[in-house]
């Protein structure tokens, strides 16, 4: 009896977290309908009053501080990104040179070892199935299957992706 009462606890205990985030979600949606009544009164009002204009200038003050907020974020990140390239040079600071010319060649070294991997693979077995006579459209789909494709567009698109836009 014990067990049972246990593993029920436990099980509606698991539950929990996804019990309070229903009802949290749930005040949440009540607030925000709330606020938006408010929001619509209000409009109705000023509309009313004739504060048609006084609208419009709150909308562009509302542009203004979401532009304000981009353009913080983006020096935020420019900000960490150059914390991570200091903090980077300041990790080879006293290293020799041949650590330092290690750690640079960590990721081509892998691309470049990835992509005589390939080479090696798809060259001798495109040999082998040529000496054995395999049908070429059954060797291509061993040969360059859809997790090699994978494989390599991930490659690839780091390579010509992510450092293209980190140059901007």
């Amino acid at each position: 009896m014990i067990t049972l009462l246990t593993t029920l606890l436990s099980f509606l205990a698991g539950g929990l977290p996804k019990l309070l985030d229903f009802f949290q979600d749930r005040a949440d949606k009540a607030h925000e309908v709330k606020l938006a009544q408010m929001q619509i009164e209000r409009e109705l009002e000023m509309r009313k009053a004739g504060f048609e204009a006084q609208a419009r200038v709150e909308e562009i003050r509302t542009d203004q501080l979401q532009i304000g907020a981009d353009v913080a974020m983006a020096q935020t990140a420019l900000q960490e990104k150059q914390a991570l390239y200091a903090h980077d040079i300041a990790i080879g600071q006293g290293a020799s040179t041949w650590v330092i010319n290690a750690r640079a060649m960590v990721r081509p070294a892998i691309t470049y070892g990835m992509f005589a991997l390939l080479c090696f693979i798809n060259i001798f077995g495109a040999a082998y199935a040529w000496h054995t006579g395999a049908d070429f459209a059954a060797v291509i789909e061993v040969l360059w299957d859809s997790d090699t494709q994978i494989i390599w567009a991930s490659i690839i698109s780091f390579w010509f992706g992510s450092q293209a836009f980190s140059k901007k």
